[in-house]
């Protein structure tokens, strides 16, 4: 009868244990998950690169097109030119029409030239002689009134003979003075703002002129060449499509549940199936506004659950061409439980 008692409970002790360590395990597992959970947030999202629609500004005929679909391109390389001649000839007369005005304001501020003034002068004293000639036949005439030897009708003509000459001389004082003054104020100003106006005509011609070459705003690809040469476009007509090459974003978007181990300035780490390249980068923005997810989106929770969409700016030491355009890409966000995502700044 011992020895089957001592079987018993020899086996049931490797049973107790063996249950142990199965409960370890699992606990240790679960923990293990857990704790990677929260360490770790994977989101998905595509690669969402910056195009530029560039065109003219001023209309015109295409003279050159210096780049093909594909061409890698640098900031202020001129991509295409219009016809410069018309803008050209434009610039020319407001640059005359300048010229013209600066005449004007200068003539008036230097005043009349001093053989003018001379002029002024002696006819002032001319007209003073005549008035000096005129009252003498006055007082001459009058004298000899009472004698008889002149007449009243005389008289009254010699009178109005002085009082012309004396009128003379007053208007003869008037033009020295203006010719000495020189030209009124408000001439000045309006010779000034005439001058203004036609700096302004000739700066807005010389823009028109320098707005018949297309340059690139900065780095980037040639994604579409719309024209060719000889063909007439008109302003704002797009004439080249530029993929930028930096800054690279990533769109991707976080559940709820997940918002709040997220904030901008987070850093990521973004991977495609295609590139073995892990790239850098940080959360930039956060949307403020819930929204159902895209269906271009694949997560693991269900496609109707509410996200908020953020923005992944690549670092631009880690950005290249291998990330294109509507690309998949994973993100690993080492972030930690407990950071308020401050959403909508970026």
């Amino acid at each position: 009868m011992t020895t089957p008692n001592l079987s018993t409970r020899k086996t049931r002790w490797i049973v107790i244990t063996v249950a142990i360590l199965v409960l370890g395990g699992a606990l240790a597992f679960w923990l293990l998950r857990d704790h990677k959970n929260q360490d770790s947030l994977r989101l998905y999202g595509n690669v969402d690169i910056r195009e530029v629609q560039l065109a003219f500004r001023q209309p015109g005929r295409v003279t050159q097109m210096a780049f093909d679909e594909g061409d890698a391109v640098s900031a202020g390389a001129r991509l295409a030119a219009l016809d410069a001649q018309p803008y050209r000839e434009a610039l020319a007369v407001a640059q005359a029409q300048v010229q013209v005005a600066q005449a004007e304001l200068a003539k008036l501020r230097r005043g009349l030239r001093p053989q003018e003034i001379t002029q002024a002068r002696e006819a002032l004293r001319q007209a003073q002689a005549l008035a000096t000639e005129a009252e003498r036949n006055f007082q001459r005439q009058s004298s000899l009134l009472s004698s008889g030897a002149s007449s009243q009708r005389t008289v009254d003509g010699t009178r109005t003979a002085r009082d012309q000459a004396a009128a003379g001389v007053e208007a003869a004082k008037a033009v020295l003075s203006q010719a000495s003054e020189g030209f009124r104020k408000e001439d000045i100003a309006a010779a000034e703002a005439r001058l203004a106006a036609a700096q302004a005509a000739a700066a807005q011609a010389a823009t028109s002129l320098a707005d018949t070459e297309l340059v690139a705003p900065s780095d980037g690809t040639v994604i579409a060449r719309v024209r060719e040469p000889g063909s007439m476009v008109a302003s704002q007509s797009t004439v080249y499509s530029l993929s930028l090459d930096k800054p690279v974003y990533v769109r991707a978007y976080v559940g709820e549940q997940d918002l709040g181990r997220i904030a901008p300035g987070t850093k990521v780490r973004v991977k495609s199936d295609s590139v073995e390249k892990e790239y850098r980068g940080q959360i930039g923005f956060i949307s403020p506004r819930a929204e159902f997810t895209p269906k271009t989106v694949e997560t693991t929770d269900l496609r109707t659950d509410l996200v908020y969409r953020l923005r992944i700016v690549i670092d631009e030491a880690d950005g290249d061409a291998a990330l294109r355009q509507g690309m998949p890409v994973t993100i690993e966000v080492d972030a930690q439980p407990g950071i308020s995502a401050r959403v909508g700044e970026g």
